[in-house]
């Protein structure tokens, strides 16, 4: 069975604000410049910036408890799913062994059927493997999915709080930033929260 890639979780689920993420916020109406004067490209620039921030995508996959989370429990269902199909594989491989060493006391006949069931046996086996492996990406698909819901909800929500009209997101694995000052990162402010919503929908959950 291959192993499902949990780990791609930082660069799915971080895709996660994507490339960028947009606020739902609306832009204040820009002021009408009088006959004499117009806004200089540098002061325009300068207004902008104060509504662009940045999440770090790595720090974010390492400290959103949610996250861990999901990283836990996908860990623990591939390490049953491997062993139980290690299990059943040894398991195979043991009633191989016993048939090759009592082939020459069959009968034709009896070559033949216990041939058949095995090879029926591999092909179960084989199917189970496929099955696992899909049944599997999928759990990990709808939990990425269930991340990325709930940052980008928040995103949107702080964003509107703060003000931002545009929050990017930064990962040494996909560099689609190359530099941004450091003033612009809300990434600690941003895990701080996130844990903190999540730690209290945990708890609800435990209650009921």
């Amino acid at each position: 069975m291959k192993k499902t890639s949990i780990f791609s979780i930082a660069a799915v689920a971080l895709g996660l604000v994507g490339a960028t993420f947009m606020s739902a916020c609306n832009q204040p109406a820009s002021k009408k410049a009088s006959d004499s004067t117009s806004p200089s490209v540098e002061n325009a620039a300068s207004v902008d910036e104060e509504f662009v921030a940045y999440v770090n995508a790595d720090s974010l996959s390492a400290k959103y408890e949610y996250f861990k989370d999901v990283r836990e429990k996908l860990e623990a269902k591939i390490k049953k799913a491997q062993n139980d199909l290690q299990s059943k594989g040894q398991a195979f491989q043991r009633e191989i062994n016993e048939y090759q060493q009592k082939a020459h006391t069959m009968s034709a006949d009896e070559r033949q059927k216990t041939e058949e069931r095995l090879a029926r046996k591999q092909d179960e086996l084989g199917q189970l493997d496929q099955n696992t492996s899909m049944s599997l990406a999928q759990d990990e698909s709808t939990e990425m999915d269930k991340i990325y819901t709930s940052i980008t909800e928040f995103l949107e929500k702080y964003a509107k709080e703060k003000d931002y009209k545009l929050v990017l997101t930064y990962s040494k694995a996909n560099p689609t930033v190359l530099y941004i000052d450091p003033s612009f990162d809300i990434t600690n402010q941003v895990i701080d929260e996130l844990n903190t919503e999540y730690k209290k929908n945990k708890d609800k959950e435990s209650k009921k």
